[in-house]
């Protein structure tokens, strides 16, 4: 494969989620990924998930940017790994989220969506 120069890393850096109130999404984010939640931790305007991948994921209540309107995203923003995919869509229908759509099912491959608190639509997939 031959390549071009480019200022432009190939690789995602991080993630940016617009959220009406950080402090409840924060919350909501580390119950969702089993991580310890402090609201002391929280200061607007963005709060950093502690992912551990190189790619980040930053909660964003553009508290600096009174003219902002949040337009929840209603296709997929991206998509959270999981081994065991029916494990997962228990854990989210046992906390009561929104799912959008059933598992689905292609050889090997399963995914489903649901909505964070904003109404964001995310993905749970096992590749």
């Amino acid at each position: 494969m031959n390549s071009i120069a480019s200022p432009i890393a190939s690789k995602v850096n991080n993630v940016f989620i617009h959220v009406s109130n950080l402090e409840k999404s924060a919350e909501w984010y580390s119950n969702l990924l089993g991580l310890p939640f402090s609201a002391e931790n929280v200061s607007s305007p963005v709060y950093n998930i502690p992912v551990t991948s190189e790619t980040g994921l930053t909660l964003d209540d553009h508290t600096f940017d009174p003219g902002f309107t949040l337009k929840p995203s209603d296709h997929v923003l991206f998509n959270f790994f999981v081994n065991d995919i029916d494990e997962a869509y228990d854990f989210i229908q046992n906390k009561g989220i929104t799912i959008v759509k059933e598992i689905e099912r292609i050889g090997d491959f399963a995914y489903f969506n649901f909505q964070d608190l904003d109404g964001n639509v995310l993905m749970i997939c096992n590749c």
